[in-house]
């Protein structure tokens, strides 16, 4: 086994810095390519993920037909506008927001689970929920990885799965999980879009961080 190199300061600064440049990007150069070998390196980093039990569940599918992915932009829409529906007096302000770049991305990928494997190592009890961490892990990597090639991308949830699954032709038990816009940005935003577009605040770490067991919420 070939030794493990150990990181420099400057490496991990730089691992440190891409995390918390990460965001989720909705406005992309209409029209400006992705490299073939950076978009490689994307799905490279995507495949190098952790998954439970080595099951690797993710699927990736390039979507690459005009028609296809004019389809897909109006299942994306008619799940937009149930969304707002549903959102009762924020509707409006939700239809103001951006929520997807499908239109304007140089590239769209369809992140789909696989069938399940009948992987039970670190599974039995947590079946689903591994699956989809797993699948979780990869499309972070990608996050991370296209930030590091001063791409943006966007995961975009707002689809019926279902639809989603006969529009791609996925196989009985297969689920999408995410559609990906990835592409040249013009900029990316200081803070995360939801918060510049004052939709929600972000909490502090230290609120979220427990000690032994969940804090009794009536102190």
């Amino acid at each position: 086994m070939a030794d493990t190199p150990h990181f420099s300061t400057a490496e991990r600064e730089t691992l440190h810095r891409i995390i918390h440049a990460r965001r989720d990007m909705r406005h992309f150069l209409r029209g400006v390519p992705v490299a073939a070998e950076a978009l490689q390196r994307i799905l490279e980093a995507a495949h190098a993920a952790p998954s439970v039990g080595l099951m690797q569940p993710w699927r990736f599918i390039r979507i690459t037909d005009e028609a296809q992915r004019r389809a897909i932009a109006q299942l994306v829409n008619d799940e937009k506008a149930k969304t707002a529906a549903a959102l009762g007096a924020r509707k409006a302000e939700f239809l103001r927001l951006k929520v997807e770049g499908i239109g304007d991305c140089a590239e769209l990928i369809a992140v789909v689970q696989a069938p399940d494997d009948g992987t039970l190592f670190g599974r039995r009890t947590l079946p689903d929920e591994m699956a989809l961490c797993s699948t979780a892990c990869a499309i972070q990597n990608m996050w991370l990885a296209a930030r590091a090639e001063n791409l943006g991308m966007g995961w975009v949830s707002l689809f019926d799965p279902a639809a989603l699954a006969k529009q791609l032709a996925c196989p009985a038990d297969a689920h999408p999980i995410a559609l990906l816009c990835i592409g040249p940005v013009a900029e990316f935003y200081p803070t995360p879009m939801l918060v510049q577009e004052g939709w929600r605040e972000e909490k502090p770490i230290d609120s979220l961080l427990f000690e032994n067991r969940w804090p009794d919420s009536k102190r």
